[in-house]
């Protein structure tokens, strides 16, 4: 007998710890030890998961950067893609404020380390704690802003090495591919996870605590469908892309990604499409293959926007100097970790960490991720066809085809 897939087993935890938490109340508080085994696996791969894919994903930037004027292109859209959806979240959590609903009590700080969201910082208290004097210290306390700086100078470097330089880029691609492999081995622990931390609160604080998530949900999707009309659609307008047209071309791979939560499975379907769509073969080839590393959209606005959900909920204010670092660091950080499996996991884990926000504040939003992540994964879709599009326009080789898309095989 097939077992069940991760997404089913998630949704079952979910269910199963909202009914022990409403029947068994405060006794259910002992069954956080669950989601703090899982918070403290996901602590665990952090550091070396972002420094091998940071250093691997800067490293081969060396070989885009050869390929000249398209991947210079590409990668200008996809820095600016990548700021929109960025700000897009950081603008929807701080209008509609969802986090205000879910009034949790702010637990004992875990760490003394880190930029405190509480508190202002001088420019020399950042760049002094930003700079590492030691990276197996960084390391060994997340400190993810300064695994990055470490990062971007060891990436930076290897090319610079040849030969040498390539053995050492195979060796930090295995490794990565290796945290990609114990990534999946933790997640499978996400069930018990998700149990637990929905158990202990339900428990706490009463299913009331429910309609919190309903508008949580709401508010995300919400902000996703004003990024794809407002953000990307704008994009398509100046460029005189149809847009609409691109979307009934591509439908079929949206809701592939939708229904699966999962971008990567589209991506064959992706470039058919697209090439039925008019654009060239040689760029959607190109940059449908980089954007699922460095363009995925909707993880990406899910980043800011969960991070400041889970400051919110413990009543954290975040000054506008500490949310525009927090973006900084998200664009660097979510660059080559598409293929972890909850890569945005990842990258808020280490967010909450660097800004002195309890982790445990990850465990709120594990219960819904799985029905964000539907949401994420479509919108990653249409933001690396957005891309494809435009990246085709700018090279003069996007030929729209005429016929609607239900008339193109």
């Amino acid at each position: 007998m097939k077992a069940p897939k991760l997404t089913t087993q998630i949704f079952v935890g979910m269910a199963v710890g909202i009914l022990v938490g409403h029947f068994f109340g405060g006794r259910a508080s002992h069954l956080t030890i669950l989601s703090d085994i899982f918070l403290r696996l996901i602590k665990m791969i952090i550091a070396p998961l972002v420094f091998s894919t940071l250093v691997v994903g800067i490293a081969k930037l060396g070989d885009i950067r050869s390929l000249g004027r398209i991947g210079v292109k590409t990668f200008f859209y996809f820095q600016c893609a990548t700021a929109v959806a960025l700000v897009s979240g950081i603008l929807l959590v701080n209008f509609l404020h969802p986090g205000t609903h879910m009034n949790i009590t702010l637990p004992k700080q875990g760490t003394e380390i880190g930029i405190d969201a509480t508190t202002h910082a001088t420019v020399k208290d950042f760049v002094t704690h930003v700079i590492p004097t030691s990276i197996f210290d960084s390391m060994a306390h997340n400190e993810i802003l300064q695994i990055v700086v470490f990062s971007l100078f060891f990436g930076a470097a290897i090319p610079g090495l040849g030969d040498k330089g390539k053995v050492l880029l195979r060796g930090l691609d295995s490794l990565s591919h290796l945290m990609f492999s114990i990534t999946r081995a933790v997640m499978a622990f996400a069930p018990f996870g998700v149990f637990g931390a929905l158990a202990a609160v339900v428990g706490e604080h009463g299913v009331g605590i429910l309609t919190g998530y309903l508008y949580l949900v709401a508010c995300f999707f919400g902000g996703l469908l004003v990024f794809l009309f407002g953000g990307l659609g704008l994009f398509c307008a100046i460029l005189r892309i149809p847009f609409f047209k691109l979307l009934s071309y591509i439908r079929e791979p949206i809701l592939l990604a939708f229904s699966t939560a999962s971008s990567e499975v589209a991506l064959p379907k992706v470039i058919d499409r697209l090439e039925k769509f008019g654009c060239s073969s040689r760029i959607t080839s190109f940059v449908i293959p980089l954007g699922y590393s460095f363009n995925l959209d909707g993880s990406i606005m899910y980043m800011t926007f969960a991070t400041m959900f889970i400051a919110q909920a413990y009543g954290i204010h975040f000054s506008l100097t500490q949310e525009i670092i927090m973006m900084l660091m998200m664009m660097v950080t979510s660059k080559g970790m598409a293929g972890v499996p909850r890569a945005s996991l990842i990258v808020i884990a280490g967010a909450l960490t660097t800004f002195h926000i309890p982790l445990e504040g990850l465990a709120i939003i594990l219960g819904v991720d799985q029905i964000l992540d539907m949401g994420r994964s479509a919108t990653n879709v249409v933001g690396n066809a957005v891309a494809t599009a435009v990246v085709s326009k700018w090279e003069g080789e996007l030929n729209v085809n005429p016929e609607p898309a239900s008339n193109v095989a």
